[in-house]
């Protein structure tokens, strides 16, 4: 039987790369050659908390311009004004008590003196994101052990007018957990434990304050795996996870929290304990309130247990790393992916030459694996099946088929465990290759697939060779990271991103938070991508829940509604 051209040049490509695999360190499409989830696990994981020291947020700066603004130094607690970012000026509300030595005693009668924080030092790091961009004043840490211990917490400063802001592993990214001003901080770091694993359901339920990877390596242990994998997992606790609904790599395969969490508990402003810690996969009875907290961010209660169905694991693994020519590539190359691999898809990333020029310059041993050629865009496809034959089988027909169609431009398939990680450490390592180039303003956006990347391109014709700009993220479920790496923040070059950057996103029907969260960041943005109508309804439920907005003030809805 006579082969086309296509087919002739597509064996010709498998057979050079055969002969060559003993020599190169990354084999080429030579056999489809998966691994086992039962060998150690996959290190790909880049925690921000371990870059805490690398810092861009300059409090003289900040400091300064408080100044300027009338609101005194940073610890004044009037108002304040964040650079390197538009949030502008922001009012403390003066419906807020401050802080006296009563409530110092309280809360050490109720949690023990070494659970009521007032050291600097530790205070100190409480009061800053990771990526020293948001500071707040707090002078009181609060690390209750349980439910009990939140709910007399909330109850009293709910009667104090005392602001409160949530905190899990604080590795958020628009100011959401940590304090604007002096509010009290409620740390779930001490509930940290496993309450039951069911392993005929796998079903976990768990405290808020357990970190995503000692979970993944308790299910591990089990046959299971958690249905969330983020890059922070070395850090971030499940209960922010839940109260950010946070998307991460899997969710092109296993669909965000608001699906994987069967149950939340949760503790109101007031100090009332909602129990709906449930492990049923149906339950129409009236309002499913669980959704709710999921994704509002610690401003409508705070989350202290969950209940989440984790899948089990599987025993066949295979990572490839693809070069395409251009997007539309990227974007078909998807479409086939979800046809001819369907059910063992379990991740499409994509990063533009940009990523992965900055990771390559900036970590140490990262290294292009197609070092002799230039491509424009990358993607990290990940299949994860029970049957490592037929996955191969799946795996080889659409390579071959998305070579012969010209999809790919080039590929590199990983032969062990080793490989993947280096492919992953890739995809993972751009937000740290980010902090040390410099300065990033980052933009977490949901927007449809055909339009995704043009954003990206507008914006370098924006900024010009005055900023880096690069765009990545979770092609799979249309989410993109769009990156202005500058060496030092500048206000004039955030004034041509923003709001152009929000106003772009609306015009597209996108959305101006993907899996980030509003924060303090986008607070006052959230028209772009919500009505009035629907951010009034938002607004009623806050009221309705948190009366006095004691919770996490002046994060998630705009400013002038809250205050």
């Amino acid at each position: 039987m006579m082969m086309n051209r296509k087919h002739r040049d597509t064996l010709r490509f498998i057979s050079r790369f055969h002969h060559h695999q003993q020599q190169n360190q990354f084999s080429q499409f030579t056999s489809v050659t998966g691994f086992h989830e039962n060998s150690p696990q996959l290190q790909r994981n880049v925690v921000p908390g371990e870059n805490k020291g690398f810092s861009f947020f300059n409090p003289l700066r900040n400091s300064l311009k408080n100044e300027e603004l009338g609101g005194g130094n940073t610890f004044g607690v009037h108002q304040k004004c964040y650079y390197g970012s538009m949030v502008g000026v922001v009012q403390r509300s003066n419906r807020f008590s401050e802080l006296n030595d009563d409530d110092v005693k309280y809360f050490q009668e109720i949690l023990g003196r070494k659970n009521v924080v007032q050291d600097e030092d530790k205070l100190s790091a409480a009061n800053v994101d990771w990526m020293h961009k948001y500071k707040g004043a707090s002078k009181i840490l609060l690390q209750p052990c349980n439910t009990d211990q939140v709910s007399e917490i909330l109850k009293y400063c709910n009667s104090r007018n005392l602001a409160v802001v949530p905190q899990g592993g604080n590795t958020g990214l628009v100011g959401g957990s940590v304090p604007v001003f002096d509010e009290v901080i409620v740390s779930l770091s001490s509930m940290n434990k496993i309450i039951s694993f069911d392993k005929v359901s796998g079903i976990l339920v768990c405290e808020a304050g357990c970190i995503l990877e000692n979970l993944m390596s308790f299910l591990d242990n089990e046959g299971f795996i958690m249905p969330l994998d983020l890059g922070a997992k070395g850090s971030c606790q499940i209960g922010g996870n839940v109260s950010t609904n946070a998307g991460g790599l899997r969710l092109v395969r296993y669909g965000s929290l608001h699906g994987s969490v069967l149950g939340v508990e949760a503790v109101l402003a007031n100090g009332t304990v909602l129990d709906m810690l449930k492990t049923l996969r149906k339950d129409n009875t009236g309002y499913d309130l669980k959704h709710l907290f999921i994704g509002s961010e610690g401003s409508l209660g705070i989350v202290t247990k969950v209940s989440i169905l984790t899948p089990p694991k599987l025993s066949s693994v295979n990572v490839a790393l693809l070069a395409c020519k251009d997007y539309s590539s990227c974007q078909k190359l998807l479409q086939e992916a979800k046809r001819k691999l369907g059910e063992i898809l379990s991740a499409f990333e994509f990063l533009d030459s940009q990523s992965m020029d900055l990771v390559t310059s900036h970590l140490d041993g990262a290294r292009n694996p197609f070092p002799d050629s230039q491509h424009d865009f990358y993607v990290l496809i990940e299949t994860t099946g029970s049957d490592e034959s037929s996955d191969k089988q799946k795996l080889e027909a659409f390579l071959l088929g998305s070579m012969e169609n010209e999809l790919i431009a080039d590929g590199v398939l990983a032969q062990d465990i080793n490989q993947a990680s280096t492919f992953w450490n890739i995809r993972e390592g751009i937000s740290e290759a980010l902090m040390k180039a410099g300065a990033v303003y980052k933009y977490d956006l949901s927007i449809p697939l055909e339009n995704l990347y043009t954003v990206v391109e507008e914006m370098r014709s924006r900024l010009g060779d005055a900023a880096n700009v690069i765009g990545y993220g979770h092609l799979g479920d249309g989410n993109l990271h769009l990156n202005v790496s500058v060496p030092q923040y500048d206000g004039k070059i955030l004034a041509q991103i923003e709001p152009f950057v929000y106003e772009w996103t609306s015009k597209h029907r996108g959305s101006i938070s993907a899996e980030h969260g509003m924060g303090l960041m986008k607070a006052n943005e959230i028209f772009y991508s919500q009505s009035r109508e629907t951010v009034q309804v938002m607004s009623s439920i806050k009221s309705l829940m948190d009366p006095n907005h004691i919770l996490n003030p002046y994060k998630v809805l705009p400013h002038s509604i809250t205050s």
